[in-house]
């Protein structure tokens, strides 16, 4: 697999900046693929030598046409195959005969038409490989690369883009095209564009590890319909950010999951892909988009002002109510709003109306013209408490819009801090928002909008100044103890592990564990409560019983040996009536701890990302609340922190209404040897230790229940 990613590192650059592309199964049909790919590599005016290949040819567009690929005198860079896919790889064969090493299967019929695209989809990877070729598809709409030094548009989209420093990939061609016209619209420029389909060869991670040192890509966008490598995908982004500080914005789609009901534990159950998928996101540092907008919105203020500061930001406006919509809004987003100084107040007061709101926000008045909002910016902009500007304006009969619009380019280019802009309307203001967007102030058409790209620039800009902190990997653990109780239990075909050898898993990798025994009789459970010492709680074990509570298998309360004795009779009988078709191993014995705080920690084994963990208020409101967090494993001190910081009822744990603070210190320790855990026995599908019981501050926690799915 790291043959192929070099390989592919090496090829990407051709694709791009090919000086020679045969466009392999082109015709002289307008309104067609194969024709209109043609027609938009020469109407690009691409740097370089194309040829047309059609075996029924001579010339296509007055140039000269081949035969097949191999009949090229001169040596090819990059071919782009529109052939049927039924005989793709016969072009494919012979492009690897021909020396090519780079290559883009436009056509369609492959893995997503079922069984038979499935086996035409190994046949061209096979020959991909044989040959050590690269490519993009199939089922794609193609690559474009708007640098002047290549200016290529291999790809049938009605429109070439304009120059920009936004990159956008997508698993999706008709999402393409869509893109390019709204792109269009509003005056946003890509430096790459990449339709990648069904990534069958070159994957999204290829081409973020490519983008990382594109001199040409500030800002990165993906679309995903489906994540075969979360694990590469995370940690290929986590080094764009890191190496480039370049933003990686996701969309994906799916975010509904079905089934997630039928899972047998409380992680299974709560722990969803699109959960999931949000966790490793952030963990990443990855951005998450809801849709095209939201992504364009964000990608902008990337793309064309500074980055912000601080959360402190002003808002001038020449009408109240937007301005105290925004407020809202920039509150929720997590931004505060400045306090002015007392001598930009002073200001505010020599140059504003009498009438004019002088405090934050700014209300201007609706007569403002072009010299108020040039004050109102300027005094704002000057002031130490103030890390960036959302500037609003309403249309009124007297507002000289692309005057306006004209002060703000100037101001924006002249100052550190960013500006966004949103003026409300349509028509009215049409020509005000061309001039902003032509000079690249990034504009919003409802003034909200503002607030959360500016909070998603913040958050981007406080990741990429913080240290990068490893993961601990505790060498106190006892690995070869674990996997020799769950090998042994998955040769026995059992699905659940009794909670006694569960215990004995998490116990090896020194999660705090109670002390405990099992007794498989009446005169044994009394020398194992004694031994343990008072008071303890009872609990059938039996791989039969998910449920312990349902057949009053448990016993909390026992306070002496004769009384261990008597409720370990009484289980027995309980279960024997409720369900006697039961086999029970034993009854488990553990101190009981004195009463604290409940909370649930859990192991899920994700499709996508591998070892997921699970934190969240635990006991019987898990289910009920869902307050949970996930992070992917492995999992370094911060995040486990942030994990426990993120639930919405973590301020129960922090000492909220004079309750005491609890020994959070000692949940992080847990939830980092539970991710050790989770990637050092695969063999776990869910996990639970619900709850794990959390004592005051310096006191530690303990592991009150636990359960395993293998």
């Amino acid at each position: 697999m790291e043959k192929r990613a070099e390989l592919h590192k090496k090829n990407l650059q051709t694709l791009f900046y090919p000086k020679s592309v045969a466009i392999v199964g082109t015709n002289k049909v307008k309104g067609t693929v194969p024709g209109d790919i043609f027609i938009n590599i020469l109407q690009a005016e691409l740097n370089g030598v194309i040829y047309p290949v059609n075996p029924r040819e001579q010339y296509i567009g007055c140039i000269k046409a081949y035969k097949y690929v191999i009949d090229i005198p001169d040596p090819i860079d990059l071919a782009v195959i529109v052939f049927p896919s039924a005989v793709c790889d016969k072009a494919l064969e012979q492009c690897g005969e021909k020396g090519i090493k780079t290559v883009i299967i436009i056509s369609a019929g492959f893995k997503e038409i079922g069984e038979k695209g499935l086996e035409r989809e190994a046949r061209i990877k096979a020959i991909a490989k044989k040959w050590d070729m690269s490519f993009i598809g199939p089922n794609c709409l193609g690559v474009i690369n708007t640098d002047p030094v290549s200016r290529l548009n291999a790809s049938f989209a009605r429109k070439f883009p304009t120059e920009g420093n936004i990159a956008f990939l997508s698993q999706s061609g008709a999402l393409c095209t869509a893109v390019l016209d709204y792109a269009q619209a509003q005056n946003i420029g890509f430096s790459k564009f990449v339709s990648f389909g069904n990534k069958a060869d070159i994957s999204e991670i290829d081409l973020l590890y490519y983008l990382m040192d594109d001199e040409k890509t500030k800002v990165i966008l993906l679309y995903l319909e489906e994540i075969t490598d979360g694990p590469g995908l995370m940690k290929a982004a986590k080094e764009v950010i890191e190496k480039s500080h370049k933003p990686v914005l996701i969309m994906k789609s799916g975010r509904t999951s079905a089934g997630a009901s039928a899972a047998a534990s409380h992680t299974g159950s709560l722990a969803g892909s699109d959960e999931i998928c949000d966790a490793a996101f952030r963990q990443a540092g990855i951005i998450r988009c809801d849709n095209v907008e939201d992504m364009f919105n964000i990608a902008i203020a990337f793309a064309y002002q500074p980055p912000p500061k601080s959360e402190k930001i002003a808002i001038i406006t020449n009408a109240g109510g937007p301005g105290v919509l925004t407020t809202d809004e920039a509150i929720k987003q997590g931004l505060k709003l400045a306090q002015f100084s007392e001598e930009t107040s002073k200001k505010f007061k020599r140059s504003l109306p009498s009438t004019a709101n002088i405090k934050n926000p700014v209300d201007v008045i609706g007569d403002a013209r072009a010299d108020r909002y040039h004050d109102a910016i300027t005094g704002a902009i000057l002031d130490e408490d103030v890390d960036g500007l959302f500037v609003i304006l309403t249309p009124q009969s007297m507002t000289d819009i692309e005057k306006i619009a004209e002060e703000i380019t100037k101001l924006a280019h002249e100052s550190n801090k960013p500006i966004y802009t949103s003026f409300m309307g349509k028509a009215d203001v049409a020509a005000g928002i061309k001039i902003l967007q032509q000079h690249h102030i990034p504009h919003y058409s409802i003034p909200e909008a503002m607030c959360k790209p500016y909070a998603a620039n913040l958050f981007f800009n406080q990741l990429i100044n913080q240290e990068t902190e490893k993961p601990i990997e505790f060498t106190d653990v006892n690995k070869e103890k674990a996997q020799l109780i769950l090998n042994e239990n998955l040769k026995a075909k059992h699905t659940y592990l009794p909670e006694y050898k569960a215990i004995k898993v998490i116990e090896a990798y020194k999660l705090p564990i109670i002390p405990n025994g099992l007794a498989t009789s009446e005169i044994e459970a009394g020398k194992i409560a004694d031994s343990i010492g008072y008071p303890v709680v009872m609990k059938v074990m039996s791989d039969d019983i998910v449920h312990k509570f349902d057949v009053d298998g448990v016993v909390l309360n026992v306070n002496s040996k004769e009384e261990a004795e008597l409720t370990y009779a009484q289980i027995h009988s309980n279960v024997n009536k409720l369900m006697p078709e039961a086999k029970i191993d034993g009854i488990y014995i553990a101190k009981q701890i004195e009463k604290g705080t409940e909370v649930i920690l859990g192991i899920k084994r994700d499709p996508s990302f591998g070892s997921v963990v699970m934190f969240g208020l635990g006991g019987i409101f898990v289910e009920i609340f869902k307050d949970v967090s996930f992070r992917i494993a492995p999992i370094n001190k911060t995040s486990a922190i942030n994990m426990i910081k993120e639930i919405k009822s973590s301020e129960i744990l922090l000492g909220a209404r004079d309750r005491k603070v609890l020994d959070i210190n000692s949940i992080a320790d847990a939830i980092m040897r539970l991710s050790q855990l989770a990637l050092e026995c695969p063999q776990i599908k869910e996990l639970d230790i619900n709850p794990l019981i959390v004592l005051e501050e310096g006191k530690g926690c303990y592991v009150a229940d636990t359960k395993i799915i293998i």
